[in-house]
């Protein structure tokens, strides 16, 4: 296949028109794949397209991607581990958007991650998740832990499966008939894909949920059920309503779930659960070609009726010759009986094939009422299931209607919260508008206010680090305060030296006017000075005019520096109160954050205590069983070796170290909660199998061994229990001291040891010595009881009499009768065990015989040992 043909489908597959994927093109990507063996040159086209741009592109582009998963060639996921980085920003670049396509990217981005993510983990799955039961346990590989991790990713996997259902319906106006439409059917193509995965991964988790409930307690699996339960409802729901919409119903038929989800406490439910199957159905027959199925078995009822075959025949026999001549009598008169005979023989066979045709009708039309009548019930079935269905229909109506009514509501709700939220967002512009209007008047504030200083620029540094950070604001403050003072001390100082000059006037004024006195006195002596006095008063005049003017013109600077030097100081106030409204909201926030931080952490160090008391009583309850059932009176049978019993004891003893260390390390630091929990578990489980093999092992061996071991084992228990009820309590956890555990532990311990075999310490000729000795003490044990039995028959013949002497002369006769058999027993055992050293030993001597088979020898003189001991307790 042509690259350049398969990048044309990916190019055509991926575009921006809000319409589904065409299959076609999607189907050529996905054999590129298969071509390639990969997905190099799916992500080389990818990449040159703005997904980050356009969302119904990236919508698409997600469709197709998750195509290639399911159905494209596996190495599919490993070339596009690769990628896994970009989309995980593009998820969270789209998440910023709250409607539209963009949220529905940035939850169907997280799905594929997801998926890609489950199948590295767990390799064993193919990409469109078809398994067979087989191939599910080989997945597991038959540990528990892994059927346990594993049930867990299913459900985060199902979780982002339902997570994009919901959000497609939730975009989705569902009260006109979207699924119709070009927009619509864009949307909901994608959920094709997550029909067929979330099917999979239902049928898996609740047979993954059967196995781990016939391994596990039912409360460790507590959680499991809550959280099969939660997505149990929702994948109904969603099945349900996906089932209704008329895009669906001709391109996939989608499985309904069980009213009930299944009871995992009860293993038989296992049989009644179903896998649900999604089908793709084929292309359907036309309609005309099903009416003329349907219809070829009826009776056609306007076939007009044949004549009589009687009134046939008649015309074939009579007819003629009365056609030609109907008086003609003498050819009938005149026949013979012969012919007569012939004619009635042929009109008797004429009449029985017509009464067997007759009954051929008769039969067919039985048949075709029969049909009719089966057809009708099949009728009237499909009747009452119309009427179900509508009533369900009726039903499911009156919930749609709630459900509108619910949802008019909630969009009342929604756009009255729409409406005071633009509401606040144009009086938020209208205050940023005013706040700016606010900021260019201070801006030409400052400027002339800097023009009049000539120093402006440090001051308007000052203020724009002041707005910046409220602890600079009071220092800038005291720097315009002081900078404001010193102007006003100059604009002082300037109007006391014009004041001065003014005064200097009027004392120029002043000696000017005695100047003038002095020339009108000397006016009359010359005209010609007081023409020249009346011009210099004039110029005078002229000057004083312009210093007033110029006083005047000083005078309305002051008052506008004064004005201006008001609105600085009230723009000041209201950025220093702006300022500390700012700091205390964010004060706020700064304490809130951290009172919801403490409030987790809270819950973080309940929920891990939680746990660890959980399995303390897991612990409590299994030692507590091993208890009880040493008590039970069915326990009796139970048997077990010393080997197997100290095998348990030391396996307890090294899970106490590990005990410790894992509470040492959780007094340390509370996080490490994990071990510790997991720890106390197999601590519980080992100590009670050690209590339980105990109680087995005294089964074997003599009384007063016996009563020591149980009491040993009992011990255990309770100072297994004891601990465990310090470990309970948080302020007893640190002083709870395990070493008595210890020590009960290592006491039964050694009485294993010493219930041990010996036949591996001993050497050869000490075994064999052994074997020997343990017989000769079985046979004088034997004896000694034989003769106190027959000592006591006569005690009680010198004693009792009556009834009661004849009741213990019968038993006392029974037990000489059993030491009799015992006897012989013993006898045919020696005669037995020498010829079995015989024919055994070869050329070896006996004692070699007796080392090479220990165990043999072993059980031998265990078995003289309990015929002995069985004797002596008799009597």
């Amino acid at each position: 296949m042509d690259l350049s043909k398969i990048a044309v489908s990916i190019n055509k597959a991926i575009n921006t028109q809000e319409v589904a994927v065409k299959e076609k093109h999607a189907r050529t990507c996905i054999l590129g794949t298969h071509h390639e063996k990969g997905a190099h040159t799916f992500w080389a086209v990818v990449n040159r397209l703005p997904l980050s741009s356009n969302a119904v592109l990236c919508w698409k582009f997600c469709h197709v991607f998750h195509k290639l998963l399911r159905d494209g060639h596996p190495n599919v996921i490993k070339d596009s581990m690769r990628n896994k980085a970009d989309l995980a920003d593009m998820s969270r670049m789209w998440g910023h958007l709250s409607e539209g396509y963009g949220k529905l990217c940035s939850i169907y981005l997280k799905l594929l991650i997801t998926k890609m993510e489950f199948h590295i983990k767990n390799p064993r799955f193919p990409g469109n998740l078809q398994m067979s039961n087989r191939q599910l346990e080989e997945a597991g590989e038959n540990d528990v832990n892994n059927f346990f991790q594993l049930t867990v990713e299913m459900f985060d996997y199902l979780e982002c499966e339902l997570n994009l259902f919901l959000g497609v319906f939730n975009s989705l106006d569902m009260s006109r008939s979207v699924s119709v439409t070009a927009a619509g059917q864009c949307r909901l193509a994608p959920l094709i894909q997550v029909i067929l995965d979330s099917s999979h991964l239902y049928d898996y988790t609740v047979k993954l949920l059967f196995k781990l409930h016939s391994c596990l307690p039912a409360d460790t699996l507590q959680g499991h059920r809550d959280r099969f339960q939660e997505q149990f409802k929702k994948l109904k729901s969603l099945f349900y309503r996906s089932s209704n919409l008329q895009y669906f119903k001709r391109l996939i038929q989608i499985p309904q779930l069980p009213e009930n989800p299944p009871n995992f406490l009860r293993a038989s439910a296992l049989s009644e659960h179903i896998s649900p199957v999604v089908v793709i159905p084929a292309e359907s027959s036309s309609p005309e070609s099903e009416h003329v199925v349907e219809t070829d078995d009826l009776v056609d009822t306007d076939v007009p009726a044949l004549p009589a075959p009687s009134e046939t025949k008649f015309d074939d026999l009579f007819g003629t010759s009365a056609a030609i001549d109907p008086f003609n009598f003498s050819s009938q008169n005149g026949m013979r009986k012969d012919d007569k005979d012939r004619l009635i023989e042929q009109l008797s066979r004429e009449i029985q094939a017509l009464k067997e045709e007759l009954e051929s009708f008769r039969l067919e039309s039985g048949r075709l009422c029969q049909a009719l009548r089966g057809r009708v019930n099949e009728l009237e079935a499909e009747l009452a299931e119309q009427s179900h269905l509508r009533m369900q229909a009726v039903g499911e109506s009156e919930f749609l209607k709630a459900e509108l009514d619910d949802l008019r509501r909630v969009r009342e709700d929604t756009e009255k919260e729409q409406r005071s939220l633009t509401e606040i967002e144009r009086k938020a512009q209208a205050n940023e508008q005013r706040y700016t209007k606010l900021k260019e008047k201070y801006t030409e504030l400052v400027q002339s206010h800097a023009d009049l200083l000539r120093k402006n620029a440090e001051v308007t540094r000052q203020m724009t680090v002041a707005r910046a950070a409220q602890d600079e604001v009071e220092a800038v403050r005291k720097e315009m305060q002081e900078k404001v003072k010193t102007a006003q001390e100059a604009a002082d100082r300037q109007e006391r030296e014009q004041l001065k000059q003014l005064q200097e006037l009027q004392r120029e004024l002043m000696s000017t006017q005695v100047e003038l006195d002095s020339l009108k006195t000397t006016m009359a002596s010359s005209q010609q000075s007081s023409e020249v006095l009346s011009t210099q008063l004039a110029t005078l005049e002229s000057q004083k005019a312009e210093l007033v003017q110029t006083l005047s013109k000083v005078e309305a600077e002051l008052a506008v520096q004064g004005e201006e030097l008001q609105q600085i100081q009230s723009s000041l106030a209201t950025e220093r109160e702006s300022g500390v409204k700012t700091a205390e909201a964010l004060q706020n926030q700064l304490n809130e954050k951290e009172s919801r931080e403490q409030a987790l952490e809270s819950q973080l160090v309940a929920a891990r205590w939680s746990s660890l008391q959980g399995a303390v009583e897991e612990a409590e309850r299994i030692i507590q069983d091993s208890l009880a059932q040493i008590d039970d009176p069915a326990h009796i049978s139970c048997t077990s070796s010393a080997d197997y019993l100290a095998s348990r004891c030391q396996a307890s003893l090294d899970c106490m170290e590990r005990l410790h260390c894992a509470r040492n390390n959780f007094l340390t630091d509370n996080t490490a909660v994990t071990e510790l929990v997991r720890v106390v578990t197999q601590c519980g489980h080992l100590v009670g199998d050690t209590i339980v093999q105990g109680s087995a092992t005294s089964h074997m061996v003599p009384v007063e061994q016996a009563d020591a071991l149980s009491e040993s084992v009992k011990l255990c228990g309770a100072e297994a229990l004891a601990l465990l009820g310090h470990m309970k309590q948080q302020d007893s956890l640190a002083a709870a001291n395990d070493n008595k555990l210890k020590a009960a532990l290592e006491a039964v311990l050694a009485a294993a040891e010493k219930l041990r075999p010996r036949g591996l310490e001993l050497q050869q000729g000490e075994l064999g010595d052994l074997v020997e000795q343990e017989m000769a003490a079985t046979s004088a044990a034997v004896e000694s009881a034989a003769a106190r039995i027959e000592e006591m028959l006569n005690k009680s013949r010198a004693v009792d009499t009556g009834i009661k002497m004849e009741v213990n002369e019968r038993i006392l006769a029974s037990c000489t009768e059993l030491m009799q058999a015992i006897k012989e027993l013993v006898l045919s055992s020696k005669d037995l065990q020498r010829d079995i050293v015989e024919s055994g030993r070869g050329a070896a001597s006996t004692k070699e015989f007796y080392a090479k088979n220990s165990r043999w020898t072993e059980g031998l003189i265990s078995a003289s040992k309990a015929v002995g001991w069985g004797a002596t307790v008799m009597v």
